[in-house]
């Protein structure tokens, strides 16, 4: 690690700050670094975590930093100063994944443990909902009132941060795998949401994404459409402006080595999307 400049093993998640000033990484090493955005120096490393980092967000509007490892615990950095500010526990499996917005809070994902969670970080205090069967591997804030998570038991969840159960919730939302009688819901492995607006993108490797509407107040998930994509969906995200989604996909699941789809491409896709001129908000981008 003294001699490389770079990380020296994978590279799990990755923030900017909403400046753009900073670049934040996290690897398998444990390692979280920290780069000047514009010139692509690195700065400094936080170390702490004893596993994987699993997921970073930063505060928006801020230089405060959240990161979430497969150690179980959250912890809050302050990257201006080259600070660490404290840690939070509470899960009890591998945190598999983060997202925060300009509250000073922010949700994970807890994998096998079944739960999702809001920290508050000022009380040092969190939030515990449960409505998942199986590991809750992705999860998304749509707004500082809602989030969407997604879990291998196939199932995409829709939650208001004062409710401990989901509002919606979409049973086998990609559809099953495998033969007859020995079929599994596919893995829901990537959720993204258009900020502050009712669509959101959800991903699997059961050939498509799908994007959804938020209905009836958050109350309902309502299936749009499906964009054809071959290959495990390993990340979602939408544009700022909503014009377009970017999907990362591989031939195998981002978490491990299950299955692998020779056809797909180990590629980033640039999902183009059109807005309805009959769209009653200019916010929901309606067809792709």
């Amino acid at each position: 690690e003294e001699r490389h400049m770079g990380h020296a093993s994978q590279v799990l998640c990755m923030a900017i700050s909403s400046d753009g000033k900073y670049l934040a990484t996290g690897d398998r090493n444990k390692l979280i670094m920290i780069w000047d955005a514009a010139t692509c120096k690195r700065l400094h490393i936080f170390t702490g975590h004893r596993d994987a980092v699993s997921g970073l967000s930063f505060r928006k509007g801020t230089h405060q930093l959240y990161s979430a490892s497969h150690d179980r615990c959250v912890k809050v950095w302050d990257v201006a100063e080259n600070a660490y500010v404290e840690t939070l526990f509470g899960h009890q499996d591998v945190i598999t994944g983060l997202d925060s917005l300009s509250r000073e809070c922010c949700v994970t994902a807890g994998g096998r443990d079944g739960t999702v969670r809001l920290w508050k970080i000022p009380e040092e205090s969190q939030l515990v909902f449960s409505g998942h069967q199986g590991s809750i591997d992705c999860i998304q804030l749509i707004n500082e009132e809602h989030m969407v998570s997604g879990a291998d038991d196939g199932s995409v969840a829709l939650w208001g941060l004062t409710k401990k159960k989901p509002l919606a919730l979409a049973r086998q939302a990609h559809g099953e795998q495998g033969t007859q009688g020995l079929q599994q819901p596919c893995w829901i492995s990537a959720v993204a949401a258009l900020r502050n607006s009712d669509l959101l993108a959800t991903g699997s490797h059961s050939g498509s994404v799908k994007l959804w509407k938020c209905g009836e107040g958050f109350r309902k998930l309502e299936h749009l459409l499906d964009i054809p994509l071959v290959g495990f969906v390993n990340s979602l995200k939408f544009s700022a402006a909503g014009d377009f989604l970017v999907a990362g996909i591989g031939q195998e699941h981002r978490l491990g080595r299950w299955w692998r789809i020779k056809e797909a491409k180990n590629s980033i896709c640039i999902i183009p999307l059109k807005q309805k001129t009959t769209a009653s908000s200019p916010e929901s981008p309606g067809s792709s």
